[in-house]
Formats: structure tokens, sequence, C-alpha cells
């Protein structure tokens, strides 16, 4: 499993489409919070926080998670390497953990350059250091767990298809769903009891809960439950691949 999660993670870090995926993300984070006049930009902003960051962020990975885990399986399909690598000493299990974890590290290497941001914001607090660091870290955390539901979910649309294009457009599709379609249904306001519910149901709920700095063991449950849904549900696509033979 290790040597398969050095391949998947050098195949990014060896081509352009990593490096791409992690300039891309600091660029826009980066004009946001700092140079475009918006109400993100942490000097208009009057307070010495990084909320912009964790509301733009998610949007980002939506869009450059799929770019990422489209490749994964669908890529293995069409050049017919998948069937090579179905027949490796490897396990189901340890295929998909290796790739989700190659995902999931790249997501990191990502986020970690915006630790440069609490510097920053330390020096710019009045008076200096005046930082809800519980905040601040329930939110890394948060988007931390909520790019790995994405990674969870990009590669289970990679596993269903052999075009990275289809995955890539079903993967932004279902990540998005998972993110605000529940609250777009909740606030519809036609649930009645149940609304509180579905609600619940929503990875933007539970973001927004743990970025108040408590780390609530309901918001745990709940993004390792939505990625081990995702990650059983690639398996059973893969298992439905020999089912088919």
């Amino acid at each position: 499993m290790f040597v398969l999660f050095k391949k998947e993670l050098s195949s990014f870090l060896s081509s352009l489409i990593g490096y791409i995926t992690i300039i891309v993300f600091l660029v826009i984070n980066g004009v946001f919070l700092w140079i475009v006049n918006t109400d993100f930009n942490i000097f208009n902003f009057g307070l010495a926080n990084l909320d912009g960051l964790f509301i733009i962020a998610p949007w980002v990975f939506l869009f450059l998670i799929p770019a990422i885990t489209m490749k994964m399986f669908a890529e293995e399909k069409r050049n017919g390497t998948i069937e090579l690598l179905l027949t490796k000493p490897l396990s189901d299990i340890s295929i998909i953990g290796a790739k989700f974890l190659a995902g999931v590290v790249l997501v990191v290497f990502a986020v970690l350059p915006t630790l440069i941001y609490i510097i920053c914001i330390y020096q710019l607090g009045m008076p200096k250091g005046n930082l809800d660091m519980g905040a601040i870290t329930g939110s890394y955390i948060g988007l931390f767990l909520l790019g790995a539901v994405f990674v969870a979910i990009g590669l289970f649309c990679s596993s269903i298809t052999d075009n990275q294009i289809v995955a890539f457009v079903m993967s932004i599709f279902l990540c998005a769903v998972g993110y605000i379609g529940f609250e777009l249904l909740y606030n519809l306001s036609v649930f009645g009891k149940s609304a509180l519910f579905i609600k619940s149901l929503g990875i933007s709920h539970h973001y927004a809960s743990i970025s108040r700095g408590v780390i609530d063991t309901r918001d745990v449950i709940y993004y390792l439950s939505a990625m081990a849904l995702f990650l059983i549900l690639t398996k059973i696509s893969l298992e439905s691949r020999k089912w088919q033979k």
C-alpha cells in the first residue's frame, strides 16, 4: 500500500497538475484576502482573523479537488492498467486507501502555506497577537476534513467511469450537493420539523460548527462517516468490474 501511495503522490508531484493545484489554490485565496477590494479582504474586514480564507477555500476546493481525483481510476481504466493494478497482491481497500491518502496529502500541501497568514494577522492585530486561535485551529481542522471528504467523493466518481471529464463534472456536482445542497433545502422552509435534520446532513453545517473552535465529536463522526461511505462505494464500484467478467 505504501509503495502505491508513494507512486500516486509522486505522479502528482512529478507532473504539472499537483503544482498547478497548489498554486491556483494559494493565488485565488491570496488575491481575495489581500488584494481584491471585497468583504473577504483582511484589511476591509476590520478584524484580525482568517474568516475570509475559510469561506473562500471550500469553494476553491469544490473545483480543484475534483481536478486532482478525476484521473485516479478513470485514467487507469482508459489506459487498461486497472486490471494489472487489481491483480497485484493488494486488496481493494489498500488500493483505494493509497489513492485516497495521496489525494489528502496533496490537499495538505496546498493548505500548509496559508499558515503564513496567521503570522501576518498576528502582526496586524490590535493589540499585536490578539487572535482567536481556537477558532482558527478549528477552522483548519474543518477545512482538512472537508477536503478529505471531497477527495473521497472524487475518488468514487473516478471509479465509475473511464472518462476524466465525466468524473470531474460528477465530482463537482456531488461535492456541491454535499456542501450547499442540504443548506438550500433547509432554507426552503418546507420540511417543518425535519428541516434541522436535513441541514445536519450537509457538509457546510458541520464545517461551520467546527470553525467556531469547538471540536464536537458529532462533527468528527459525520466527516469520518461521509469519507467511509464514499470509500465503500468506491470499493463496490471496483468489485462490480470483477462481477462483469
